[in-house]
């Protein structure tokens, strides 16, 4: 059996779809539905069981005994939440304990890190998993502090043998694609402006307030998320590979690039709105980042990445603009 948290989120479901699609299971969710649409997310695939995030441990008692591999993706992931001692609880020690339980039980843990420990990028984008590297990261909210205190752990616990059969953390980039919609302000970028350019026929985009770059040409590494469940299966079909990686497109583009992508995939002119960026956030505003790749690519992993125009294509044309926007 595979357990997945936060199975019902947004890289969790496309997980979950991309392991139905193979026909690897039974899958159980560990994850919460709320009141909203966020069911519709698992709506097309087989569920074996819905376990809410309190009774995961009682249910691990019961039944991990099934359970080999865990892809844990459930956390606290908005960048904007103050409350550390809630983001500790759910993104450090929840993932500490599956770490334990999967140490002692001889499963595999595979789960979902951020770019956000990499900070403003001071030290680059080098998935290195020396010990040192890892600590020199400064990230600049609660969130990937919380993502950071866990990849220098894993490391810790790894280089003293007190591992998983296989442990792997994802330091995901900038994902858009299908299933983002209950992430609010959260969701990508291209999401946001694609109902922009829906509604109004413009988008609206963030001065850049650094003479270095232009309006628009504040720069990202965008991955469509496909790319990231590629990733993620891989490394469950390779059981010997472990630690820490990037998963990113490998290339920065700029929100120009990306407004203009969606204008191309709804066939409409661009037209583009700047906005000054707020003053509460443009002191630690990122201009740049660009996941290194190469440490994953030397483990082994050579599927081609999506461009960003695919991606946006394909998540315009396929999900946004149809009755059905739902994997």
């Amino acid at each position: 059996m595979i357990l997945v948290t936060g199975g019902a989120g947004f890289i969790g479901s496309n997980l979950i779809a991309g392991l139905a699609k193979r026909r690897i299971g039974p899958i159980a969710v560990c994850d919460r539905f709320g009141h909203g649409a966020k069911w519709r997310n698992l709506a097309k695939y087989p569920i074996a069981a819905a376990i809410r995030p309190e009774d995961l441990f009682d249910w691990l008692e019961e039944n991990g005994g099934a359970v080999s591999c865990i892809f844990h993706m459930g956390a606290i992931s908005a960048t904007t939440e103050t409350d550390v001692d809630l983001i500790l609880e759910s993104n450090l020690t929840l993932s500490q304990r599956l770490w334990y339980w999967c140490a002692e039980n001889d499963a595999r843990l595979i789960y979902a890190s951020s770019a956000a420990t990499y900070g403003a990028g001071e030290q680059g984008f080098e998935d290195d998993n020396d010990p040192a590297a890892l600590a020199a990261l400064r990230p600049l909210n609660p969130y990937g502090w919380s993502k950071q205190l866990f990849d220098c752990n894993a490391v810790r616990l790894a280089e003293q043998g007190a591992t998983p059969m296989q442990w792997a953390g994802l330091k995901f980039f900038n994902v858009y694609g299908p299933n983002e919609y209950h992430k609010g302000g959260m969701r990508s970028v291209a999401h946001q402006v694609f109902e922009q350019v829906r509604d109004t026929g413009r988008a609206r985009l963030f001065r850049s307030h650094n003479p270095d770059y232009e309006d628009g040409g504040q720069l990202r590494d965008f991955v469509w998320v496909g790319d990231c469940v590629d990733q993620m299966l891989w490394l469950y079909d390779n059981p010997h590979v472990s630690g820490v990686f990037n998963s990113g497109s490998g290339k920065a583009r700029s929100f120009l690039d990306l407004a203009k992508a969606v204008f191309a995939a709804m066939e409409i002119d661009p037209q583009i709105d700047w906005l000054d960026t707020p003053e509460e956030i443009r002191r630690h505003y990122q201009y740049f980042t660009q996941a290194s790749m190469d440490r994953i690519a030397a483990a082994g992993y050579s599927v081609p990445g999506t461009t960003l125009e695919n991606g946006v294509a394909t998540y315009v044309r396929d999900f946004l603009a149809t009755d059905d926007t739902y994997l």
